[in-house]
């Protein structure tokens, strides 16, 4: 639904809104339109740091266009702000618009800078086409199963802009919100012809059944469920997940598996604290429970297209989608080297190291490296460094932020050029830019 931004020029404007009165005009959107790629869905309103962005990319290296200048500078002057930038936005929207109320969850405290992190990070990049337009269509696809539709864009529009007016009011102008209107009205368009397109070959939803439910540590499960239909995704990928215990609250899980031929779905779950999906499905899920999944998306795939090697850095549950991708590889009937690296913190942490291992006697071109950090002594950027080169491998990084943060570092300083380097982390947006 909505962008991002950053610095601009230009200075005052008529005064922000105080009142709840309509900020912006924005027309109806049009009648969906051919998207330009019919790439894999994903999820919208999620977590900021889990939400999709496609293999990173370098940002054109032109000058800024005028109008991500001006959004620029808006976000530069809200940034310092931002909790009451959220909060007047879902005042103007519930107030103005309390039909739309219902597609969110009952406690905000959740959701509450979700959507609008999603629409500021596509605004902020409006420059950077070739990224900007694989993630909002992966985001329009994923909206649909929050039972979003076309109408209720404009609404989204009017209200971002009426929260961006009333705390920016030094710099905001005329020229500021028409850049802000041009922007949200192409980036909203993107998003509803990627959900029209989607509509006609997937649906917004699936029902899983569990039926397994095992407790590998204290608050480790591995659950695998039984979609009601069948379920279309590559390993690497991940998916959102609703629980019958908290409905319209979703979280992202990676598939533990490569497809199977049965349709089984596996996760590797870890209950975090204040985290309701997370202990619902560790502590209350049982088989026979019905939860809900949200269309694949990720880019952390397979290129079968190469034989260059694999190195794959998983930090706990991030071993889920590294052990799809060796299957993956062992089912293309592939010979390339694969190299994964283990991260824990404790020995109890490498809770799948017997699956790996098997999986290393099964394939001689596999090597596993678990990686415990005892007290500082030995951390996982330490062992990719000692075990290098790795300049002919595609990297694949999956785990906590920090960990893909310090993974990514070690592995361009090591020479991997960053378009070689795959992770599904938010926080990465474009490490190019």
């Amino acid at each position: 639904m909505a962008p991002p931004a950053s610095p601009a020029q230009q200075q005052t404007a008529p005064p922000p809104p105080t009142s709840l009165s309509q900020p912006a005009s924005f027309a109806q959107p049009t009648a969906p339109s051919q998207p330009t790629s019919p790439a894999q869905p994903a999820d919208f309103a999620q977590p900021a740091q889990q939400l999709h962005v496609p293999s990173q990319r370098p940002a054109p290296a032109q000058p800024a266009s005028p109008d991500a200048v001006l959004i620029r500078r808006t976000m530069a002057e809200v940034g310092p702000v931002a909790d009451k930038v959220t909060s007047y936005f879902y005042a103007l929207l519930f107030v103005r618009h309390p039909d739309l109320r219902s597609l969110f969850p009952a406690a905000m405290d959740t959701q509450r800078d979700r959507l609008l992190k999603a629409l500021l990070t596509a605004a902020e990049h409006i420059d950077n086409k070739p990224v900007l337009v694989d993630y909002l269509q992966n985001l329009g696809r994923g909206h649909r199963k929050y039972g979003t539709r076309p109408e209720h864009y404009p609404a989204v529009g009017e209200c971002l802009i009426g929260a961006l007016s009333k705390y920016a009011p030094d710099i905001w102008s005329g020229e500021m919100e028409a850049a802000w209107v041009r922007a949200y009205t192409t980036i909203s368009q993107v998003m509803i012809d990627a959900a029209a397109a989607d509509e006609l070959r997937a649906p917004a939803w699936w029902y899983a059944e569990v039926v397994s439910h095992e407790l590998r540590t204290s608050d480790v499960a591995v659950l695998t469920v039984r979609p009601d239909q069948p379920y279309p995704f590559l390993a690497g990928q991940y998916t959102s997940v609703e629980t019958p215990w908290w409905p319209r609250v979703w979280r992202h899980y990676s598939f533990a598996s490569a497809p199977r031929s049965d349709g089984l779905l596996t996760f590797h779950v870890k209950a975090v604290p204040a985290g309701w999906v997370s202990n619902a499905l560790v502590h209350r899920a049982r088989p026979g429970d019905i939860i809900r999944l949200g269309p694949p998306g990720g880019s952390m795939t397979v290129d079968h297209t190469t034989d260059s090697g694999l190195l794959c850095l998983g930090g706990g549950t991030g071993i889920a989608p590294i052990k799809a991708l060796v299957e993956d590889v062992a089912e293309h009937g592939e010979r390339r080297p694969v190299e994964v690296f283990y991260g824990a913190r404790t020995d109890q942490d490498l809770y799948d190291i017997d699956t790996m291992l098997r999986l290393k006697q099964s394939h001689p071109w596999l090597e596993v490296r678990p990686v415990v950090d005892r007290q500082g002594l030995l951390q996982l950027p330490e062992a990719i460094r000692e075990y290098g080169p790795w300049t002919e491998y595609d990297a694949y990084v999956s785990g906590p932020p920090g960990m893909i943060r310090s993974g990514v570092d070690v592995l361009r300083a090591s020479g991997i050029p960053v378009n070689r380097i795959r992770h599904d982390s938010v926080e990465e947006l474009v490490v190019a830019m």
